[in-house]
């Protein structure tokens, strides 16, 4: 069995809440996951000293990390860098790596930058981001977990009219469950949801389980999550997928268990890339 930390949204900036992000060390430090995972959005605006504070605040863990970046990392006043180098500031002040990847002996974890310069806020996946991401699971065996990690959402919220996912999400989706991706963690919507890709995506293949947390470190959350801070306990094996959200607490300063979910993993099968059209009917961007 593996566990992970999921958090994502900590925007360090003026919404930062330093309280709570050190209550997600403290959840780190006795609860003592395998890997820790930030689905993006480290900074309000892209700043040299934003990304160093959650530079520290990504090494103080004790566990490994991945992190990748989301579109408040990509400057957007800065009208020049943003254009000619959108991660120059990530690269330089955070890491250089914007789609790490890390495997022990029940876990491969892949993460896809979905951030770029040319949108305020909505992302997107390309072939080529698909086709990379595919390949490093297809080269490895089928024993372990395979997750992804994103910052923009596959799927969209609850109560949202009309909300758009990401552009290619469909086409993701269907690579993704194709090389066996069992769990995919985002953010960006600053809102806690969970769902299998099967229930939005229907194509008859073993669904992927897409789970997204809430902002977990500022003060922006959004529709249920309104001033409020979440993230995600995920517990996986070779048999099941188990993911709690938790909800930081004020009164007790600690993140508790505010709900469990339960999903079988999925015997899956080998898939074809090529002819990837996506049905009328699903919003994309772009």
């Amino acid at each position: 069995m593996r566990t992970i930390l999921h958090i994502s949204d900590i925007h360090f900036g003026p919404p930062h809440l330093p309280r709570v992000a050190e209550g997600v060390h403290e959840l780190a430090a006795s609860a003592r996951p395998d890997l820790v995972v930030v689905s993006g959005d480290l900074t309000q605006r892209a700043k040299p000293a934003q990304f160093r504070e959650a530079r520290a605040f990504v090494d103080r863990f004790a566990a490994p990390t991945l992190v990748v970046p989301g579109n408040h990392d990509v400057p957007m006043y800065r009208a020049w860098e943003r254009l000619l180098s959108p991660f120059g500031a990530y690269r330089r002040h955070f890491s250089r790596e914007l789609e790490p990847v890390f495997r022990d002996e029940e876990l491969l974890v892949v993460g896809v930058n979905t951030a770029f310069q040319w949108t305020i806020d909505h992302g997107r996946v390309t072939r080529r981001h698909l086709r990379e991401a595919a390949e490093r699971f297809r080269r490895e065996d089928e024993g372990r977990v395979r997750v992804l990690v994103a910052h923009h959402h596959f799927i969209p919220p609850p109560r949202f009219e009309r909300q758009r996912v990401m552009h290619n999400a469909y086409k993701a989706i269907e690579v993704f469950s194709g090389v066996g991706v069992d769990l995919i963690l985002s953010g960006h919507k600053h809102q806690s949801y969970i769902a299998n890709s099967e229930e939005f995506y229907p194509m008859g293949r073993p669904p992927v389980v897409i789970v997204h947390s809430g902002t977990t470190t500022s003060s922006r959350g959004r529709g249920a999550e309104k001033a409020k801070n979440t993230c995600n306990w995920v517990r996986v094996d070779g048999e099941s997928i188990s993911i709690s959200h938790l909800l930081w607490e004020p009164a007790l300063e600690r993140f508790t268990e505010h709900s469990r979910h339960w999903f079988p993993r999925q015997e899956r099968r080998p898939y074809n890339l090529e002819g990837l059209v996506p049905p009328a009917g699903i919003p994309t961007n772009g």
